[in-house]
């Protein structure tokens, strides 16, 4: 926030910041996160796929409705930046702005992450997070943002008038383009903003910039979800590392990144039902 300021304050000034603040969104008629349902479908699963996403670069992994996806740290504190769209429709995807609004601005157990409209769904579920104990520290900040973008390469040159190619956005491109065996100009507008996993993340109280800091994560950590619909997770393997010193740097000590699929008992989801798309007539108008 800027702190020029051009008018002084009204006179009623104290009582209209006296306002009450209101939640924005009354959340209590969505269906609750059923802990016990997902608890008993992840006790008993079998690994059927995995990915290593090495330093500096992004893969994509299928992850098919009804099961388990777990990135996990491997050899050393680094964060990663999500996208996830629907495997069967790339233009349903992750919206971070509308999850922020109806969770909350870092993600942990038993929050959903909203697919854009029209569809408005939730696409996944968090069901395990080994950083949860990390809550909130004294600089106000936590961890698994849906704040943050992602590093990107046009505002890195416009910062440094560098040409870089291994900001998350480019990392989350190419990695598309190979998927899709299309050409980076059709991939690139699918790429959208990202959860940061593993990435700790604030506003400071002063000027209320969107500050990082050193990732708790360590190898062994995850962050694990369940796929409500059949899903294409792509992660890029953070240029920043830890994001504790340097952002979109070759300077930055990298580690990979883990995708692993899980498959539960049939048994065990066999009262599942994913969410449907937004039941809205789309009309737009009386």
């Amino acid at each position: 926030m800027s702190n020029y300021r051009q008018h002084p304050a009204p006179t009623d000034a104290a009582q209209r910041r006296s306002a009450t603040p209101i939640v924005c969104y009354n959340i209590e008629q969505l269906p609750g996160y059923d802990h016990d349902f997902y608890q008993g479908a992840r006790a008993a699963m079998t690994k059927v796929d995995e990915i290593l996403v090495p330093p500096k670069e992004a893969a994509c992994l299928k992850v098919p409705a009804g099961h388990f996806f777990r990135i996990s740290s491997l050899l050393g504190p680094q964060v990663g930046d999500l996208n996830l769209f629907n495997a069967n429709n790339l233009s349903e995807h992750f919206y971070s702005g509308k999850t922020r609004q109806l969770q909350a601005s870092h993600l942990t157990t038993g929050d959903r992450l909203w697919s854009n409209m029209p569809n408005l769904r939730p696409m996944a579920t968090i069901t395990c997070d080994t950083l949860d104990w990390y809550g909130w520290d004294e600089d106000g900040a936590s961890v698994h943002d849906v704040i943050g973008t992602r590093c990107d390469p046009y505002t890195h040159h416009m910062l440094s008038q560098q040409h870089y190619h291994h900001c998350c956005h480019s990392n989350l491109t190419r990695a598309l383009a190979d998927y899709l065996k299309q050409p980076i100009a059709v991939a690139e507008p699918f790429i959208h903003d990202v959860m940061n996993v593993f990435m700790c993340t604030g506003f400071t109280r002063d000027s209320h910039q969107y500050f990082m800091k050193a990732s708790p994560v360590r190898p062994g950590d995850f962050l694990e979800f369940f796929a409500e619909i059949d899903l294409l997770a792509v992660l890029s393997a953070c240029p920043g590392g830890d994001c504790g010193s340097s952002h979109s740097s070759d300077d930055a000590r990298c580690y990979p990144l883990k995708i692993e699929v899980f498959k539960p008992t049939e048994q065990s989801v066999a009262q599942w039902q994913g969410y449907q798309k937004s039941a809205y007539n789309g009309q737009h108008r009386d």
